[in-house]
């Protein structure tokens, strides 16, 4: 029906019809598929959510003298230094280090830039703040050398005063994930954040049926290069994500029934918004970093409506039992999002309340904020110069721990 140039040259010409996977969903109810597929151009899809394997690169420039850089804490959390001589990577989920090397601070302080101990901050708290505009505060301790003899470094720092910072984020955009939940007796704390006992919540963090690889679920839209909106600026994918495991059991419609493909991204935050790229903490657990991505599909046939024209009730995750302290966790099924986003499942004839952690509504937002951008020009569709490989198997370590134990 149609090419990416085509589209491409009635978005320069504010004349792409856009619709969000929302809208298209809608449309498609009232006139069907084949109709809607005559109508719209491009489909923008959202999600915000937790994005834990996430961090910043981050380039200082070089003091005079100059220093290379092996040890560093920003606001007191370490960034890794292991490669370039004032070249960072700051993890999402890195947290404070309270052993007093980083920050000049002592475990007996009893708050961080205002903040207790027990709440703490993480590396997705500093780069929320550099994306902000804040200062944050530097130390670095060098490896004397003769080209590099300066031994250690202090300062404050600005998205505005550092070379690059950008985000590349090695997992990002589960397509589907678990929906987690506790059969044990005592309350647990984990990455979908707390979970109480005997089964009385249930917690998931896909967003089913807006969410971005649901809507392409073969991955034929999405590929290496393909242009995204990253936490309020323009991103790209950058490659499959890492534990992309696109061999997941799927429903006939090819969406799959648990955690499958995910993708890697990359972006400039110097051009992103704060509102998009938000710290966050998971009590007991650690820092984590909800992050807003959307992505645009070129309606270029008739399939890609009818992929995107997928239901809530069409999408299923497994329901996983946290209180088995296992890689395989037991689980109690599967159930829909239509379920899920009710707020009740049945859990063995048991209501359970459920609850999302991916903003549903946020998410949406981001698809329409991805919209306007498109209707205004100010964002273009690019072809991928490579597809997301589909044949990935999954490859757990507890095969080769044992071995080695054996031997």
């Amino acid at each position: 029906m149609r090419t990416i140039a085509e589209i491409n040259q009635k978005i320069s010409r504010q004349r792409a019809v856009v619709w969000t996977v929302n809208e298209l969903k809608a449309r498609v109810a009232e006139v069907g598929v084949a109709c809607a597929a005559k109508e719209v151009d491009v489909i923008t899809t959202g999600t915000f959510e937790p994005m834990e394997s996430s961090g910043a690169i981050i380039n200082l420039g070089h003091t005079d003298p100059p220093i290379k850089i092996r040890s560093c804490w920003l606001d007191g959390i370490p960034a890794y230094a292991g490669f370039g001589a004032v070249d960072l990577y700051l993890g999402a989920t890195q947290v404070v280090d309270y052993t007093g090397s980083g920050d000049g601070l002592d475990i007996e302080d009893t708050r961080v830039r205002g903040a207790p101990l027990k709440e703490i901050r993480g590396g997705a708290h500093v780069i929320e703040d550099l994306i902000a505009g804040k200062s944050v505060q530097l130390r670095a301790i060098g490896q004397a050398t003769d080209c590099y003899p300066r031994s250690s470094f202090e300062t404050t720092i600005t998205r505005e005063t550092i070379n690059q910072f950008y985000l590349y984020n090695p997992r990002n955009l589960y397509q589907n994930f678990i929906v987690g939940v506790n059969g044990g007796d005592r309350p647990l704390f984990t990455y979908l954040g707390p979970l109480q006992p005997r089964l009385a919540n249930a917690v998931y963090s896909n967003t089913g049926a807006i969410s971005p690889l649901l809507n392409d679920p073969n991955l034929e839209l999405i590929g290496i290069g393909t242009r995204i909106f990253l936490g309020g600026g323009i991103g790209y994918v950058a490659w499959e994500g890492t534990q992309h495991f696109p061999l997941q059991k799927r429903l006939p419609n090819g969406t799959p029934v648990g955690p499958a493909a995910t993708l890697a991204l990359i972006g400039d935050a110097k051009q992103m918004d704060r509102r998009w790229v938000r710290g966050c903490y998971f009590k007991n657990y650690g820092p984590s970093l909800m992050l807003g991505v959307g992505v645009p599909l070129p309606v270029l046939q008739e399939e890609v409506v009818a992929c995107c024209a997928v239901q809530d009730r069409d999408i299923v995750a497994p329901v996983v039992d946290f209180s088995i302290p296992r890689r395989v966790r037991p689980t109690f099924g599967v159930v829909s999002y239509a379920q899920l986003k009710s707020g009740r499942i049945m859990i063995e004839g048991k209501p359970v309340r459920a609850a999302p952690l991916a903003s549903i509504y946020l998410s949406y937002q981001v698809a329409l904020e991805l919209k306007q951008w498109i209707e205004t020009g100010k964002f273009t569709l690019t072809e991928p110069v490579a597809s997301i490989p589909m044949d990935r198997a999954f490859l757990p370590q507890d095969r080769w721990g044992s071995q080695i134990a054996l031997e």
